[in-house]
């Protein structure tokens, strides 16, 4: 416990008179140091918390779970039923096919992936449904398409509009070989909020993607959505002892480096901003013991009026610790402020000072991200704290050191 001397004694420390401006400054530092420290922790780390998120958030959204690849013969229809075994863990089942190509415009060309489905399991993706901004996914009929946003705005295009798409695989004419092509109607165009995905994909029926690349049956995929996708693990295994015949992989499989690479990131970056707090640390080190050396004549009398070296470590050890408590209580509040309204903040220097600040065609995200997580906030807290009470520790116990005969000697 701490009495109400040694509380009176801390708090008065924690004040310097006019004659120690020296030793303010250096506790203004460390404050500082202390809550920007903090902050900047908190806001790093909601930033990037918010940016796997929304990666995982969009991937998800629009790309299957668990996918069915199969070799050299089509997928049997009596192994998918066995799927009905899974069904608490499955929402959706469908059949796809994918391919590469090219789109050709008035204006120019580009390279895009064509993904074909049957138009009743498009329009299941929710979030395809809900990111239509031009037409509807109910035209998608034979020979039409749906394009993303990025990509309409760079061709120029808009729905109701002709495009040609041309594959790899070629067809036999009286000129040799050429490359299959093919033109259709833009029925509508999406959005994402995924840059990357929205200038690449283009959306079609299956049965147009297995013209346009000349393919057959057997390339066609399954795709599994399932209820909880962090379970993909669990049920892959489980899938794949139905379907022993073709090659399953899931999302986890296909970001594993992605996903991976963030958190390696993400732990360094906790590390290396760690090191602002243990810097602050180091100058409530030197504000105590500038403190206790101006105060060795006050810790004598205290001493020969009976205060034990416990109290005297207790009053220091307060004082230094208040300072630390309190930046990291003031660190908490401005890095969950900053990180509340990030793209507000964003949006405002871009502004301001004509500076592009998390580009879209960089992050693949059309805003600043941000997902606070409140045990990641007592994790930092904790480790604020604890760099403060080790930093208090020895200069607290320096001072209980103190002689009180030698100390009034030379004073």
């Amino acid at each position: 416990m701490i009495s109400k001397i040694e509380n009176i004694l801390a708090f008065r420390y924690l004040k310097p008179k006019k004659k120690e401006g020296f030793l303010k400054v250096i506790s203004i530092f460390s404050f500082t140091g202390i809550s920007l420290g903090v902050a900047i922790l908190i806001i790093v780390m909601s930033v990037m918390n918010g940016f796997r998120s929304e990666l995982i958030d969009k991937i998800l959204g629009f790309n299957p779970h668990i996918i069915v690849k199969p070799y050299n013969k089509e997928i049997d229809n009596k192994k998918v039923k066995k799927l009905n075994s899974l069904s608490e863990y499955i929402v959706s089942s469908t059949f796809s096919y994918n391919g590469e190509g090219i789109v050709i415009s008035k204006n120019n060309t580009q390279g895009i992936l064509v993904r074909g489905y049957l138009k009743k399991d498009l329009i299941k993706i929710n979030q395809l449904q809900e990111g239509i901004i031009d037409g509807s996914l109910e035209n998608l009929e034979n020979n039409t398409v749906s394009i993303g946003k990025d990509l309409a705005i760079s061709l120029d295009l808009v729905a109701g509009e002709k495009i040609n798409l041309m594959s790899a695989s070629s067809v036999q004419t009286i000129f040799g070989e050429l490359p299959i092509q093919q033109t259709f109607l833009i029925s509508s165009i999406f959005t994402s909020g995924l840059a990357e995905f929205d200038q690449n994909v283009i959306f079609m029926n299956i049965d147009d993607a297995l013209i346009l690349f000349d393919g057959s049956k057997k390339d066609i995929l399954l795709e599994i959505f399932l209820k909880d996708p962090e379970n993909v693990v669990f049920l892959k295994e489980r899938i794949q002892n139905i379907f022993s015949d073709q090659y399953v992989y899931s999302w986890a499989d296909l970001n594993k480096s992605f996903f991976a690479a963030l958190k390696v990131e993400r732990n360094v970056m906790f590390i290396i901003l760690t090191l602002i707090i243990i810097v602050a640390a180091f100058n409530i080190i030197s504000g105590l013991t500038i403190l206790v050396k101006n105060k060795t004549k006050e810790i004598a009398i205290l001493r020969t009026l009976g205060i034990s070296k416990k109290s005297i470590v207790k009053i220091f050890f307060l004082t230094g610790f208040t300072i630390g408590f309190l930046a990291t209580l003031t660190g908490v509040i401005i890095g969950i402020l900053f990180s509340t309204y990030i793209e507000e903040i964003r949006i405002l220097i871009t502004t301001l000072f004509g500076v592009s600040l998390f580009p879209e065609e960089i992050y693949f995200l059309s805003k600043m991200p941000s997902e606070i997580n409140f045990t990641s906030i007592l994790i930092i807290s904790f480790f604020s704290l604890f760099i403060t009470i080790i930093a208090t520790i020895f200069p607290s116990m320096a001072a209980a050191r103190l002689d009180p005969v030698k100390a009034l000697k030379y004073e």
